[in-house]
């Protein structure tokens, strides 16, 4: 067993978490992580990551890259992205991808750890672009359960695929559940609004 994998279980046992599914097949998505409501979900997620021997990077606010700290978060997989500026983010991300072989791209659907009423949805438009599935990743606070899930196809409609998301996340708990807001995305709003607007 690989000595990363030694000591992701050795983590994970002495927390009392407990491993779920299987590495995923895929290989190359995006990788969704949810609830993300604590500092405690990186670390868990990453020693799950180790785990199931999947090869993960990350998008992380450009914050979390400064010294003295930035080269380790480089080291762990890290990729900054400046929050506040115009910048193909997508683009640049499903390059990556596409230049690839094998990864498993985690990016921030809730992007942060606060409660929010809609999800970025980079994620989905970065898997759309890259043409490779959304794996749906989990840490499930009140059973001490964390793994991957099912992997999902980005095409087609939103509130589609949106569905499915949901559906999976209903009942999984983050550490700080009043911080997980609605699995929801500022587009389905807005296409709903569109639908309704010409019978108002």
């Amino acid at each position: 067993m690989r000595i990363g994998a030694i000591a992701a279980r050795a983590f994970l046992g002495l927390s009392g978490w407990r491993p779920e599914g299987v590495q995923p097949t895929a290989p190359k998505y995006v990788l969704i992580a949810a609830p993300h409501t604590s500092n405690w979900d990186f670390p868990y997620t990453l020693a799950l990551a180790w785990l199931f021997d999947v090869r993960m990077q990350w998008m992380g606010k450009d914050t979390l890259f400064r010294p003295p700290y930035g080269w380790a978060m480089r080291r762990l997989g890290g990729i900054p992205i400046r929050r506040h500026e115009r910048t193909n983010m997508v683009e640049h991300a499903a390059e990556l991808l596409r230049e690839s072989d094998e990864l498993a791209l985690l990016v921030p659907a809730e992007g942060t750890r606060s409660r929010t009423e809609y999800w970025k949805s980079g994620f989905l438009h970065i898997a759309r672009t890259a043409n490779v599935p959304i794996v749906l990743g989990y840490l499930d606070f009140a059973r001490r359960r964390g793994g991957f899930g099912p992997a999902i196809s980005a095409q087609g409609d939103a509130r589609d695929v949106m569905d499915r998301i949901r559906a999976f996340y209903a009942g999984k708990q983050g550490k700080h559940p009043e911080k997980f807001g609605p699995a929801c995305l500022r587009e389905e709003d807005e296409a709903l609004q569109a639908v309704l607007a010409p019978a108002a």
